[in-house]
């Protein structure tokens, strides 16, 4: 019994009428009329109506260096020690092939939580002041840009 169907089209949904524009789809979801419903319609962003915008409320002052702003990824010394042999080079790339980096290309800054007994040869951009005598108390070579480091 419950495999008993109409054929696919034989049955439609009955046409309500007159119940204005909106009861036949004609509005494509735009609602009945106004400034929205036309074609062009709208306000601009930040249009509050005529009240005076946030955007203008706020006082701007001075210089902002965000758009400069240099983020690093970090990375620990316990997770080179743990992923890398002796005597490997430890650089971007050899850190996004182990996994501790992603990105295309990046900033890697070295911190110092953890233990080094292994001899590293450390090409980064940055390193913190403990993670780089950890590196040489270990025999590793440290090769950080000038003007970058710490």
């Amino acid at each position: 019994m419950a495999e008993l169907r109409a054929p696919k089209g034989a049955t439609k949904k009955k046409q309500i009428v007159g119940r204005g524009n909106g009861s036949k789809g004609g509005t494509s979801g735009r609602g009945s009329n106004g400034q929205n419903a036309r074609s062009g319609g709208g306000v601009r962003p930040g249009f509050e109506g005529g009240q005076m915008p946030l955007y203008r409320r706020i006082a701007r002052r001075g210089f902002s260096n965000y758009p400069f702003k240099k983020e690093y990824q970090l990375v620990y010394l316990r997770d080179i020690n743990d992923r890398f042999e002796a005597e490997d080079t430890v650089n971007f790339e050899t850190l996004k092939e182990k996994g501790l980096v992603s990105g295309k290309s990046g900033l890697v800054k070295i911190l110092s939580n953890g233990e080094v007994d292994k001899k590293f040869f450390v090409d980064v951009d940055k390193i913190s002041g403990s993670a780089r005598e950890k590196i040489e108390k270990a025999g590793g070579k440290i090769i950080v840009e000038e003007g970058s480091n710490g």
